[in-house]
């Protein structure tokens, strides 16, 4: 493995940094503290500026030394989870109810990372834009940046991200063309029947009797109405209703998240959730009302970025460590959103641990932000000094 020297020079001010954003964590649209410490951490480098873009977002442009060119966009996620964090570190969050259980405090510091290396050389034609993006966990972060006019106030030629990944070894970088993550929904589904005594169920209409039979019958959806070779995932995650032992609830509520890689299975697994409810809601005499909103877009990586992001991959950890992830992932990343609009690619870097995100338990290893940072580095220096045609940026100028 061959990370940038300059950054190995560095890396225990990165590992200070990630700390203090971890020991301090921000969720979606309330990351003040974390921009600000972005913000800051940019205008010391001498990088130009511009905050408050999709509610806490923080833009820093680097121009190259080397005249006009392309522009290139790196993009990091600054939000922390909503969740207690039980790793015992002595910069465990002291934020009850706030976690970084993602990494995304690595990610916003890798990015820091690449931002100073480029900065102090600049060795590069263009213009190296960077992307500090409030909000990916399911809050709309990307889509607030883009509503604000991320790509017509900033443009990019091409645009890239990574995510740690405890799954890969320390080191591994797994890339993959074409439809890679899965676009997601989540729903709300509220039954409104007619509440009794617990003894009474005769004058009830029970909402939950009706919840625990949809709940069974949307298990069916993926099984019995999508076809076999399509992914897809319907999966409930919330079940909520009454407050005492002796009283039916007047109401019950389902939640949860449907995952698939073609609008058309989307559209069939909402029609098909909609069916359902209004049948049960007839046959037991409620009333249903299904809200099913898209959250995340299918994350598709282009071609030739995703191999120039290889490429740049095996610079930095070695053609060993770089391969095809084989198979789409289920998860969700709103980087999709981005995508749909520049071409890029997104990556997953391997970092030492065996505990999954999202767990309470999750420890990002800090070995992993001196590669993180070379790779963001070094795939804006390789893209930045390739002769193009007319750069975006160069088309709106013109």
């Amino acid at each position: 493995m061959t990370t940038l020297p300059r950054i190995d020079g560095f890396t225990d001010e990165l590992i200070e940094i990630r700390h203090d954003i971890h020991a301090h964590p921000e969720i979606g649209f309330e990351e003040l503290r974390t921009a600000g410490i972005v913000s800051a951490y940019l205008e010391r480098l001498g990088i130009a500026v511009h905050t408050g873009i999709g509610g806490t977002g923080v833009i820093g442009v680097i121009e190259g030394k080397h005249g006009p060119g392309k522009s290139v966009g790196l993009r990091a996620d600054m939000d922390a989870l909503p969740m207690d964090e039980e790793t015992g570190l002595p910069f465990a969050s002291l934020s009850p109810g706030r976690f970084h259980g993602c990494g995304h405090d690595g990610h916003t510091t890798m990015l820091l990372g690449a931002a100073r290396y480029l900065a102090e050389t600049r060795d590069f034609s263009g213009r190296a834009i960077l992307i500090f993006q409030p909000a990916e966990e399911g809050l709309g972060g990307a889509r607030a940046m883009i509503a604000e006019k991320l790509f017509q106030r900033f443009p990019c030629d091409e645009v890239y991200a990574l995510h740690n990944a405890p799954h890969l070894d320390h080191g591994q970088v797994r890339v993959m063309s074409g439809k890679a993550m899965a676009g997601a929904e989540f729903f709300d589904i509220v039954i409104r029947g007619r509440g009794s005594h617990g003894a009474q169920p005769n004058n009830a209409r029970d909402p939950i009797v009706v919840a625990t039979q949809l709940s069974q019958a949307m298990q069916s959806i993926v099984s019995r109405n999508v076809n076999p070779l399509d992914a897809a995932v319907v999966s409930i995650t919330q079940l909520h209703s009454g407050s005492a032992y002796n009283v039916i609830p007047q109401s019950a509520t389902l939640s949860g998240t449907i995952r698939t890689f073609d609008d058309d299975v989307a559209a069939l697994i909402h029609e098909r959730i909609r069916e359902l409810a209004a049948g049960l809601a007839n046959a037991y005499g409620v009333e249903i009302e299904v809200d099913i909103r898209n959250i995340f877009s299918v994350l598709e990586n282009h071609p030739e970025q995703t191999e120039a992001l290889a490429a740049a991959a095996r610079d930095i950890v070695g053609d060993a460590n770089v391969a095809d992830l084989g198979r789409p992932a289920m998860g969700s990343e709103d980087f999709a959103d981005m995508l749909k609009i520049v071409p890029g690619s997104y990556c997953w870097v391997g970092h030492a641990g065996d505990i999954p995100v999202h767990n309470p338990a999750f420890v990002l290893d800090d070995g992993i932000l001196p590669v993180g940072a070379s790779l963001l580095a070094r795939i804006a220096e390789r893209r930045l000094n390739e002769p193009v045609e007319m750069s975006a940026t160069q088309a709106v100028s013109a």
